[in-house]
């Protein structure tokens, strides 16, 4: 399986054009998992695992900036290397004109969606939660943070600690929405890989720039939650 998860290997194939952005789901898909990298405002999420085998291998991500040629990620969680947190990783990237192609590495990825149709595409933090009695207790995220990045068609949410470098779990996979409903069809998942393959269905409504999610979630226990984006926040 080709990795790109610490060392670069710079690729001369593809050139990279500035008019072609990374905003987007990018996938490469290996003989034994998949690589999925979601990029959404200036944050990106990237997972590694098998839809078939229903394994997740592991998940890094951050925030991101490209200058010229150059990928600088700022690492805030990494499975696999928890020692990278904090760290920044400077990365040669090449994209292709017609902005289909993308490689990192020795790994060619290819587009699969450029960050539309996405109603909800962006990188939220959850920042409340609905009680019982329909009250809204309100929390400004610090270290301790649970985000969910959103291309046009696929999603990732993450739950770290950045000052511990803990990780607490993850789940992605594709996304549809359509008359109030936002439908998550599960490929990977952490903490419970009998979950693969499953599709959850929510209320979602936009209310002053906010998302809120409302219905049962993976154990089916009811959940009724509000997202920010995390530029509104200023993480």
């Amino acid at each position: 399986m080709k990795s790109i998860w610490i060392t670069l290997v710079t690729a001369a194939t593809l050139s990279f054009s500035q008019a072609q952005p990374l905003t987007g789901a990018w996938e490469y898909k290996g003989a034994e998992s998949t690589e999925s990298r979601l990029y959404a405002g200036n944050f990106f999420s990237v997972a590694l695992y098998s839809q078939e085998g229903k394994q997740f291998v592991g998940t890094y991500g951050g925030k991101y900036a490209v200058s010229g040629d150059q990928l600088t990620e700022t690492i805030e969680f990494d499975t696999r290397n928890p020692e990278r947190v904090g760290t920044e990783v400077k990365l040669t990237l090449k994209l292709s004109k017609d902005g289909k192609k993308l490689i990192i590495g020795s790994t060619e990825l290819s587009r699969s969606d450029d960050g539309t149709p996405g109603q909800l595409a962006g990188a939220w933090l959850i920042t409340g939660r609905f009680n019982d009695k329909g009250e809204i207790r309100r929390s400004t995220p610090g270290a301790r943070r649970t985000m969910k990045i959103l291309s046009g068609t696929r999603f990732q949410w993450i739950a770290y600690n950045v000052d511990t470098k803990e990780f607490f779990g993850t789940g992605g996979g594709t996304y549809t929405t359509a008359d109030g409903k936002y439908t998550e069809n599960i490929a990977f998942f952490s903490r419970d890989n009998s979950r693969v393959g499953a599709s959850l269905g929510f209320d979602y409504s936009l209310v002053e720039g906010e998302w809120h999610h409302k219905g049962l979630s993976s154990k089916g226990e009811p959940i009724h939650e509000i997202w920010t984006k995390r530029e509104k926040i200023g993480l």
